[in-house]
């Protein structure tokens, strides 16, 4: 496994999800009352507020996962699953490297 590749993927999801939590807080700033977009039209902001404040802790909690990860890089126990104690497939920490757990444990 190759830990420098491996770290390069991990900063630049952690840029990615960055950026992404810019975009979600913009979009999670309240709407003033004194905006004239009408009643329908602010109930749709309302949802999609809370669609967006969803995604936000979502990216929140990646973002922690993947700093907690990136920190733990250099351990020799990196790469093995907390629950079953097996080694993570490379396919599994290339695509999602925030993750902690295999495939089976993570069901």
């Amino acid at each position: 496994m190759d830990k420098a590749h491996i770290q390069q993927i991990i900063l630049q999801e952690i840029e990615t999800t960055k950026s992404q939590i810019l975009n979600y807080e913009e979009l999670t700033k309240p709407i003033a009352p004194s905006d004239a977009i009408g009643r329908v039209s602010r109930m749709d902001a309302i949802n999609n507020k809370s669609v967006n404040e969803a995604s936000l802790r979502q990216a929140e909690t990646k973002l922690n996962n993947l700093k907690r990860v990136l920190a733990n890089l250099k351990n020799e126990d990196f790469g093995i699953c907390l629950k079953c104690k097996q080694p993570i497939p490379v396919g599994r920490i290339l695509i999602r490297p925030e993750s902690l757990l295999c495939v089976n444990c993570a069901r």
